[in-house]
């Protein structure tokens, strides 16, 4: 008898699995594939990649210094990743880093005026995108939608958090 993780063969040799197509690792790897393509231009255009504009998205929406941690938190970069993106944008002059009062180890990062400006400059032409998307989409089914990702993120979020247990495949 085999358990439920056990790989299982059919008929014709091949492991049964759900079809790729409804694998939902690809399918939201195909929808935001899909989704930055309209970005893309918009960002390219204000020679920005797409990380740079996340770190500059992160930045913007508070008015206080973020520390580095939680830019890493926010945007999902890597910290060597973001360790480079911080010192691209430093010498663009579009982030300010200052070391934290308490703990000179640590530095908090800042938008710019330079910064501000090129993200209110950007920001009409990124919403003009989204009201693209809300328009095809639907604006109550995208909301919904963006409701249903927030409450999968955070059940499956929950699974590899939950005591004593851990993710099939994890062999650690």
């Amino acid at each position: 008898m085999t358990s439920s993780a056990e790989a299982r063969i059919d008929g014709d040799g091949l492991i049964a699995m759900r079809d790729f197509s409804a694998s939902l690792p690809m399918v939201l790897l195909q929808t935001r594939e899909a989704a930055m393509q309209l970005f893309r231009p918009l960002l390219a255009e204000h020679d920005l990649t797409e990380q740079q504009w996340r770190v500059l998205r992160a930045l913007s929406a508070t008015p206080e210094p973020i520390e580095v941690g939680a830019i890493v938190d926010a945007t999902f970069l890597l910290a060597p990743s973001l360790s480079r993106i911080l010192r691209d944008l430093e010498g663009r002059q579009l982030v300010r880093r200052s070391l934290v009062a308490t703990d000179q180890r640590r530095a908090e990062i800042s938008l710019t005026i330079t910064g501000h400006d090129l993200v209110a400059l950007v920001a009409p032409e990124s919403e003009a995108i989204y009201n693209q998307i809300e328009e095809a989409f639907g604006d109550k089914a995208l909301q919904r939608l963006l409701r249903q990702l927030a409450d999968l993120r955070d059940k499956t979020n929950r699974i590899v958090q939950a005591p004593g247990l851990r993710p099939l495949g994890d062999n650690q």
